[in-house]
């Protein structure tokens, strides 16, 4: 028989008890069916978690796969799965991906123990989504248009590699500068319906598939009665600047706000 621990998901408020539903036929990470943790009668604040294979979530083959893209898009897309269920519901409390506990009873006596600022900070985050606000550096093509249009005509190879090369740098600095800009505009769009902001390292590397270079990773928590303003008004922010690329996702559960109680 395989040995499981406990995979955890999110915590939840479930005062009617009707989360269970929520899940039922739900599968999470390994196809493991999702189940409701309480800390005893008459606490309304539960844990989401399912059992998943211990061979896997150990410490040193779970550094390996976190190095694995297949196998992390996988369960990522599994544990959005089941916040995303809960989150249609109730407010959520997202946990970091991969969090696992031995069993079942030990998620019930860190539930116990952190009851209380669950529940303050459930309903701290009660009505309010997480958007995405991530900006880009387009600088490629600027630049050569740019180099090819300042390089003067009867220049030498050498000299005219050399101008296209001072035109490149010109365009990128000019770029970057325009970035600044239209982050410095964002931001202040975003303070007009925002009540809190995360700021994330910028994402390069494998995380980084999208075309140009990303300046900026923001998470903005938004009330649900500013969510479409907001994200008007951050579209507007960046109109006519160019050179930059804006993109914003969401409403998401809030996934960068919950770090604060986490256990």
């Amino acid at each position: 028989m395989t040995e499981t621990v406990t995979y955890a998901y999110a915590v939840a408020r479930d005062a009617d008890g009707s989360l269970t539903e929520v899940l039922t036929e739900l599968p999470g990470v390994s196809d493991a069916p999702v189940h409701l943790v309480r800390a005893g009668e008459g606490h309304d604040v539960v844990i989401a978690v399912s059992p998943v294979p211990e061979r896997d979530f150990q410490e040193a083959a779970l550094r390996a796969h976190l190095e694995d893209l297949e196998w992390l898009e996988s369960v990522a897309r599994s544990h959005h799965r089941v916040i995303e269920a809960l989150a249609a519901r109730t407010t959520v409390l997202p946990l970091r991906l991969a969090t696992v506990y031995l069993d079942d009873e030990r998620v019930r006596g860190m539930l116990r123990t952190c009851h209380e600022a669950f529940g303050r900070r459930l309903t701290d985050l009660a009505a309010q989504v997480e958007w995405g606000v991530k900006l880009y550096v387009e600088v490629a093509a600027e630049s050569e248009n740019k180099a090819a249009a300042d390089t003067p005509t009867g220049l030498s190879p050498g000299r005219a590699y050399l101008s296209r090369r001072r035109a490149q740098r010109h365009a990128r600095e000019d770029a970057y500068q325009d970035a600044e800009r239209a982050a410095e505009r964002i931001q202040a769009a975003a303070r007009d319906h925002a009540v809190d902001r995360v700021q994330h390292r910028p994402q390069q590397g494998e995380l980084a598939r999208r075309p140009g270079e990303n300046v900026v990773n923001d998470a903005y928590l938004v009330p649900l009665h500013r969510a479409e303003g907001f994200r008007a008004a951050v579209m507007r922010a960046a109109e006519g600047i160019s050179g930059v690329r804006l993109e914003i996702t969401g409403p998401w559960p809030p996934y960068s706000f919950a770090a604060e109680v986490e256990p």
